[in-house]
Parts: C-alpha cells; sequence; structure tokens
C-alpha cells in the first residue's frame, strides 16, 4: 500500500503543581519542536513527518518526554485536554495573536479555551484528500477529551462545538466545517474569498489590510477543521481534541490508511464504505448530521459509531477521555484543578509506555 508521509501537532496546557494554568513559553526553551502557543498556558509539541507508525510514535514520545521533564523542573505538569475545564482568560502573548484578539473581539475566548490536535499529511491527491477527510469529521468522537468549557458541562467534545460556532456569526465560515470541493480551484477561491473578506472585518475593528498581510497568510486565517497548507506542504486536520498520546498515534495511523487509499481509489457519494477501488461518503448534509452528533454525544451515538465502523475504524479500540471526566453540570476551580492534575499524570504515564506498545496498525514499518 502507498504510504503517506505524515506528522502531528499536539496542543497541551500548562498547570503549576496545584493543577491552575500557569505559563509554559519555558518549556518550550527545552526542544526545538515544542513551540509556544499565542496564549502562555498553551504549547504545541510537534514531530517530524514520518512514513511509519514507529517512527511517528517515538518521534511523539521522544519530545514529549522532553516536554514533561522540563515541566517537571519547573514545578509544572502537562495537562491532554481539548479544554481547560475551568476559563482560560490569558492575554496574547505575540503580535499575530493580538490582532486575532482585535479582530475577533470576545469571539477569541473560544480559541482561549481549546486545545486540540493538527495531524499533517502529505499532498498527493489533493482534492480527494481534502473531501474524505471532511467526511472524517465525525471520527472526532474517537478522541473528545472534554465535556466541559468555563466549567460547564456540555457536549461530548466541547472544544469541536465552541470552536466551530460560539466566535461569532461572522467568523463561522473561519472556524466551522466547509462543504465538499468539486475541484481544488474552487478550494483555493475559498480560501481567497475569505482571506479578503478577514482584511474588510479587520479594517472595521482597526487593523488596516498592511498588518493582516503582515502577520497572515490566506491560509492563516481559516481554522478550519480542514486545511490546505501551500507552504509545507500538506493536507492539514485539525477536528481531533488534545488527548492521549497513544490515542493520537492509533487516530494518526487509521487516518493515514483511508488518505493513502485515495491514491488508488476513486472518492464517490453514497453509502458509506471502502472498497479496492473506491471510497463512498456521505453526502453534505448528511455528514453535518453526523457531526453534529459526534460533537454532542461521541461514540454512544450509534449512528455515529456505525458510520466510523463503515469506515473502517475499530472504534472498541478508542477511550475518549470525556467518557471518564463525566461529572457535575458546573465544575468547581478546585475540582478542575484537581481533574488537570490527574490527566497530566495519565500522560505522563502513556509517554513513558508509548515506545513499549507493539505497532497493531497497518503503517509500513520502520
Amino acid at each position: 500500500m502507498y504510504t503517506l508521509r505524515i506528522g502531528v501537532e499536539l496542543e497541551l496546557w500548562v498547570v503549576d503543581e496545584a493543577g491552575r494554568l500557569c505559563d509554559g513559553t519555558d518549556i518550550t526553551e527545552a526542544h526545538r519542536q515544542i513551540e509556544p502557543e499565542f496564549i502562555d498556558p498553551l504549547i504545541e509539541v510537534k514531530t517530524e513527518p514520518h512514513t511509519s507508525e514507529r517512527g511517528l510514535r517515538r518521534d511523539l514520545q521522544s519530545t514529549l518526554q522532553t516536554a514533561v521533564l522540563a515541566a517537571e523542573r519547573a514545578s509544572k505538569r502537562l495537562v491532554p485536554l481539548g479544554t481547560p475545564l475551568t476559563t482560560s482568560d490569558a492575554p496574547a502573548n505575540c503580535e499575530r495573536g493580538r490582532a486575532f484578539e482585535t479582530i475577533y473581539g470576545s469571539g477569541v475566548q473560544s480559541a482561549k479555551n481549546c486545545a486540540g490536535t493538527h495531524i499533517h499529511f502529505e499532498q498527493e491527491n489533493v482534492l480527494d484528500q481534502l473531501n474524505l477527510l471532511t467526511a472524517l469529521d465525525p471520527a472526532l468522537a474517537l478522541v473528545s477529551s472534554s465535556a466541559y468549557y468555563t466549567g460547564i458541562r456540555g457536549p461530548n467534545s466541547a472544544r469541536a462545538l465552541v470552536y466551530r460556532t460560539v466566535c461569532g456569526d461572522e467568523f463561522r465560515c473561519y472556524t466551522d466545517l466547509w462543504d465538499y470541493a468539486d475541484s481544488l480551484a474552487e478550494w483555493r477561491d475559498r480560501v481567497d474569498e475569505k482571506y479578503d473578506r478577514f482584511k474588510q472585518l479587520a479594517a472595521e475593528r482597526g487593523v488596516s489590510p498592511e498588518t493582516v498581510e503582515e502577520l497572515f497568510t490566506p491560509e492563516d486565517t481559516v481554522l478550519n477543521p480542514v486545511r490546505l497548507r501551500e507552504c509545507q506542504p500538506t493536507v492539514e486536520w485539525r477536528a481531533p481534541d488534545a488527548t492521549l498520546p497513544s490515542q493520537i498515534i492509533r487516530l494518526a495511523t487509521d487516518v493515514e490508511n483511508l488518505v493513502s487509499h485515495t491514491q488508488t481509489a476513486s472518492v464517490e457519494y453514497g453509502t458509506p464504505t471502502i472498497e479496492r477501488d473506491r471510497i463512498r461518503i456521505p453526502e453534505f448534509e448528511a455528514l453535518r448530521e453526523l457531526s453534529r452528533e459526534a460533537i454532542e454525544s461521541g461514540l454512544e451515538s450509534p449512528d455515529v459509531d456505525s458510520y466510523l465502523r463503515d469506515l473502517g475504524f475499530d472504534t472498541a479500540a478508542y477511550e475518549p477521555l470525556s467518557s471518564s471526566l463525566s461529572g457535575p453540570q458546573k465544575l468547581s476551580d478546585s475540582e478542575a484543578r484537581t481533574r488537570r492534575l490527574q490527566q497530566a499524570g495519565r500522560l505522563k504515564a502513556d509517554v513513558q509506555k508509548l515506545a513499549d506498545r507493539e505497532p497493531g496498525y497497518s503503517m509500513s514499518p520502520a
């Protein structure tokens, strides 16, 4: 089977020994693949591109081990949750982030309270990759990791809901799921049109077009679950929550097996199925309903579970953290701190065992 080069970016919350969100920028100095995010309590751990599950797993483990050790030396911990459970109100720490704050206004709060996983796939049959990854949006249910947003219990993936919908109506086209594209040119036209619109919205809020052009490329302004990255070049899948690395490796490998299949199989619309020479995906309106159910109920939705199984996922192999984080309707700061530390402990244990796991997936061996 043709194997794509893939890479992972995992966002993590930084907390102190009491479980309070804190500045994690010092941790980013420990490794070139650990980078700051636009608020101080959030960092990003990256891998290099890999063509094997083993290589991807070892790379992620090595960098995470460095990050965990750097955090512990500073009396801090790393938390793999889609939201910080209660509110993060840290200010933006860079010029680009401050521009986002000005342009989005109060809508930027959703971004400050969300942590996700980004999986990059080498560009090959790009249009089919874009449309297939769009159709895989309900797979976010496999790794949903927080049902809490600003202390209130909500859907199975609180991050996916708020990131996509609470930024304000004028900005939803930059964060929500896009329809399938008929051509690569059409997709690129969408990006360019959204960039022009973004500059208009920015100007209305006092940020000049020249400043936007200095700080943002067109692809930087669209933050949707599927992005075409021209500069790398990759197709980026941004649907999943941040979660435990073992679950991320499983998901990345499962999705890579599907995406690489587009090299020999056509992507068509119809009853969802994977066959030797074609991949059938649902019409977009049916997909949107499945995505809504995945966000709201996760794998507890029979339709979502069935859909993912039809596309070849072993849903029983996944253990979404959201299911273990059930609790009161309103979470106190004290309860949130305790839960953050519990999940930080789970992350550390998962990282330690990551390289010992036998490759149970289908990517080519290293």
